[in-house]
């Protein structure tokens, strides 16, 4: 008998909005107000784990990685811009308001991104409606696709691994869950998504 489905975890940059703070926004961020890609991105590098893991805030990341120096333009600008990379994948988060609402499934996110972003992130796009857990490397300590991230999401959904169907936009850390037993799905778009979800005996 196939496993039945009784968590489902969805990332959130590239499966139920545009990513966050990723290498393009961080492009545009240099374009937008003058300041050396290069030398922002190697700073960026160096902080990166930091920053997504919770042990670095958004002030000291701006700090290390923009502010170590006097700018022509205010902090605040830079971060109002940063949070305005959101962008919702409107048709994901009808599928995910359906699938919530049959009262059936666990839903959670599982997603790298630092604490003020991801805040930001599940205020602006409503997700607290529908999910019940936030499984942010912000707050666990460790980011996708290192293997305690989803054994820690595991353990704190209290299901078998094969219980839990995680939706993801990148092959790696779908890989990667599924060493440690999940079943996956590869978001490509919200119509893929609604057929494999179908598949699943989750969607009619």
């Amino acid at each position: 008998m196939p496993p039945t489905t009784r968590v489902l975890l969805f990332d959130v940059g590239g499966v139920l909005a545009t990513n966050g703070w990723d290498r393009e926004s961080r492009r545009r961020s240099a374009d937008a107000f003058g300041f050396d890609w290069e030398e922002f991105q190697n700073r960026h590098e160096l902080v990166s784990h930091d920053f997504e893991t919770g042990r670095l805030d958004l002030a000291g990341y701006l700090e290390r990685t923009l502010f170590y120096r006097e700018r022509p333009f205010p902090r605040q600008d830079f971060i109002e811009f940063m949070m305005g990379r959101t962008k919702p994948f409107s048709d994901s988060l009808a599928i995910v308001a359906e699938v919530a609402a049959k009262n059936q499934y666990l839903l959670a996110t599982l997603n790298n991104e630092s604490r003020e972003l991801n805040e930001h992130r599940i205020e602006t796009l409503g997700l607290t409606e529908n999910f019940s857990i936030f499984l942010s490397s912000c707050y666990l300590g460790v980011r996708k696709p290192e293997p305690e991230i989803y054994r820690i999401a595991i353990d704190i959904t209290q299901h078998a691994p094969d219980e839990c169907l995680f939706i993801d936009d990148r092959s790696l850390n779908l890989e990667c869950a599924a060493r440690e037993g999940m079943r996956t799905i590869h978001f490509n778009d919200a119509a893929g998504l609604r057929a494999d979800l179908a598949k699943e005996g989750i969607l009619a």
